[in-house]
């Protein structure tokens, strides 16, 4: 499975007897029945340390073209219609800001090591507390409510993985939580967040900012409101997308098959 990602059901199942795996691109495993794929005795495997660095190289881009507002400020300069640039108009800090990581896995952690470099305060929320050495590394501090990193984090990243637990993690309740000079970014799953929460509170200043590779659906509307308010940055998932991971997803999944058909221990088995 790779980039349209087709719905492996039971009538699906019954029409290919001789499955024997399902190799999937990315971290995420939210498109497949695991229970049912294991009923019918096929395999999973994903790719998810090789998209680690990418992903999150782009949750510090992110974070960095909302804080300085970037888009907007490339709007400005290439503007037929702009005569000067206002004195006045500022960014927001990145460098000693605090930052709160929902979900220190592999990407969350590689996020707080970029975010060390800037000088940040790093909170992080996971199921489970790193290891002291590891909080160390990066001088991160575990809460264990994810409101109290809601309420003291200037940017608020989102590094989870889609389950029934994280469906709409951060919803109205949460996003009041956050300071109304916070920044929500998104880099796991979409529907993580309750969108029209999200909508209502960037309206309402609320938080002051979002920047979102992921969104659902994917893509958005053409008339959803997201796409037309200034304090959002959109990009097309691609936290994983360069020449280099891209390929060896491919050559992981490739691997997991060929592991899969010839019965040897299969790399990433989900």
């Amino acid at each position: 499975i790779w980039y349209h990602k087709p719905v492996i059901n039971e009538e699906l199942l019954q029409s290919l007897p001789n499955l024997k795996i399902v190799a999937n691109a990315g971290v995420g495993i939210d498109n497949l029945d695991l229970n049912l794929l294991s009923s019918y005795g096929v395999k999973v495997s994903n790719t998810p340390f090789v998209v680690s660095t990418d992903t999150a190289d782009f949750g510090m881009a992110l974070m960095l073209a909302s804080s300085r507002r970037l888009m907007e400020g490339y709007q400005m300069a290439v503007s037929p219609d702009t005569e000067y640039f206002p004195a006045n108009w500022l960014g927001a800090e990145v460098s000693g800001a605090t930052l709160g990581i929902v979900g220190m896995g592999t990407i969350g952690y590689k996020v707080a090591e970029r975010a060390k470099a800037f000088e940040m305060k790093i909170l992080y929320h996971n199921r489970n507390q790193r290891n002291k050495e590891e909080e160390s590394a990066v001088r991160a501090i575990y809460c264990k409510k994810i409101d109290d990193l809601l309420q003291q984090s200037d940017f608020v990243l989102l590094s989870v993985n889609l389950t029934p637990q994280t469906h709409k993690l951060i919803g109205k309740r949460e996003l009041e939580l956050m300071k109304p000079t916070a920044t929500l970014i998104n880099i796991s799953r979409g529907l993580v967040v309750d969108q029209d929460a999200l909508v209502e509170a960037l309206q309402n200043k609320v938080i002051k900012a979002a920047a979102l590779d992921v969104t659902y659906p994917e893509p958005l509307p053409r008339d959803h409101t997201l796409l037309k308010l200034k304090n959002v940055i959109i990009t097309p998932h691609i936290g994983s997308a360069t020449t280099k991971t891209r390929r060896l997803m491919m050559e992981n999944m490739t691997e997991s098959i060929q592991a899969g058909l010839t019965g040897l221990p299969i790399p990433n088995e989900v």
